[in-house]
């Protein structure tokens, strides 16, 4: 059994739940600092760890509960405040910190939270280490008292100047960044962008010749996500054709990605974006071994595309650390997801939404085309998404109905579409997707499979 599949709490993104129920209770939360400190001070006998957290009305006492756990265990602890999970990632390996802690739970709606961990070399912590960390967990759990206040803990102090070193470490990583003449829009979503992106824009609007409409940067601790951000870049797409602008941003909740609209109000998808970049950086030299790694869920026109222009693409299991997985071995300078996360591992360590922003925006500014002339001949399949809420994560290939779906669906389509059915590593969902060029067939294979998984095992 792998350490990926043994887990309890750790899904593909960190433990993500209902924030106040398990494992998101003050006790487990509690516990998982106890349980990060013992882990820690293996090796380190004065651990000092770096938190972060995003606009949730949880996520104060969520990081509260947590240092409390931390310093209990003998941990120095020092808060970054609301900034990006990227930023977590760069700070911690930036000044010296033995771990980094984001509280957060992305793009999910604002009930939810979650708990991300970042080692001191500011990558994601590889599944064996979690999975230690698990066990210490419940170890932990089953001994603490048990906490029933969550805003038992007083509130952690943050330092304001390492948000600052953050947006200053955006703007190193693009230098000659010119956004002079451009009109773009960006939406924050309410989240962890809105307390970075307006002094980030404010810095680089250097000549004030730029129009910059930073949308969605009130935070409620309620309004994360709310009908806006990256899980519906239609709003931004909307609000760029309305407004005339260039170019619209959009970011999730810790604005780990980034999504794109263009000036016709069209949506501009992770799959474009790597497009775009793979061949800026194949024409500056940058390209290692002509090879970029998406998932597979990147559309079949991605794979074509970049085909076209001499690029291979190799295919990782959904999940930014698999994604980073996939191109350390194929020792790829370019890697991501449909869904907008981008890895960029000259420049960061961590899918940066802000950092692909501005990866963009320079080259657009360069090439002098709009993203849409970039991406011209990207032919996209029709795909079709289905989400079918489960109780139960069985395998799906012990399920004979389910199975016999699917090969039902491969039969048909073969070499003219793709079927991939998995389940969310961060939700209680099976995913059907499928691409191919015959769309009613598509569609009614996916409604056959997606049905025989709700009669197995729907919530």
């Amino acid at each position: 059994m792998t350490a990926s599949s043994a887990r309890k709490l750790f899904g593909t993104d960190g433990i993500r739940a209902i924030a106040g129920e398990a494992p998101l209770d003050p006790t487990t939360v509690y516990s998982v600092g106890l349980a990060l400190a013992h882990s820690l001070r293996r090796n380190v006998s004065q651990p000092r760890v770096l938190m972060g957290r995003d606009t949730r009305e949880s996520s104060p006492w969520i990081a509260a509960t947590l240092a409390a756990g931390l310093r209990e265990a003998g941990v120095q602890v020092e808060s970054a405040g609301i900034v990006t999970t990227p930023a977590v990632a760069f700070l911690a390996r930036a000044h010296g910190f033995h771990a980094g802690v984001v509280i957060s739970a992305s793009h999910n709606p604002w009930q939810d939270n979650g708990i991300k961990l970042f080692g001191a070399d500011g990558f994601k912590l590889p599944d064996a280490v979690e999975l230690a960390i698990e066990d210490e967990i419940f170890h932990h759990a089953a001994r603490v008292e048990d906490i029933s206040d969550p805003h038992r803990f007083p509130a952690v102090q943050d330092n304001p100047a390492l948000q600052a070193d953050y947006i200053q470490f955006l703007i190193d990583r693009v230098p000659g960044l010119s956004l002079s003449h451009m009109k773009i829009v960006a939406d924050c979503a309410n989240g962890a962008a809105a307390a970075i992106a307006p002094e980030l824009f404010r810095r680089l609007n250097r000549d004030g010749k730029a129009e910059i409409a930073l949308l969605n940067v009130a935070p409620d601790g309620r309004n994360i996500n709310a009908g806006c951000g990256a899980l519906h870049p239609e709003y931004v797409a909307r609000e760029v054709k309305t407004r005339s602008a260039d170019l619209g941003l959009t970011f999730d909740g810790d604005a780990d990605r980034c999504m794109l609209a263009g000036p016709e109000g069209n949506v501009i998808d992770g799959d474009a974006i790597l497009l775009m970049a793979a061949r800026d950086l194949k024409t500056r030299g940058m390209l290692t071994r002509d090879v970029v790694v998406a998932t597979t869920m990147s559309n079949m026109g991605l794979e074509a595309a970049l085909k076209r222009s001499g690029i291979r693409l190799a295919r990782a299991p959904v999940g930014d650390r698999y994604v980073l997985a996939e191109m350390q071995k194929q020792n790829a300078a370019l890697g991501g997801e449909q869904s907008g996360h981008i890895l960029f591992p000259h420049l960061a360590t961590a899918g940066d939404g802000l950092l692909t922003a501005l990866v963009v925006l320079d080259l657009v500014a360069r090439a002098g085309q709009s993203p849409g002339e970039l991406t011209a001949d990207l032919k996209v399949f029709p795909q079709v998404l289905v989400n079918v809420k489960v109780r139960k994560k069985k395998p799906l290939d012990t399920i004979p109905a389910v199975a016999a779906a699917i090969r039902a669906a491969e039969d048909e389509l073969k070499d003219s579409g793709r079927i991939v059915v998995r389940y969310s590593g961060t939700e209680a969902l099976a995913r059907v997707m499928i691409e191919a060029e015959d769309e009613e067939a598509m569609q009614r294979h996916a409604d056959a499979i997606a049905a025989a998984i709700r009669a197995e095992l729907g919530a």
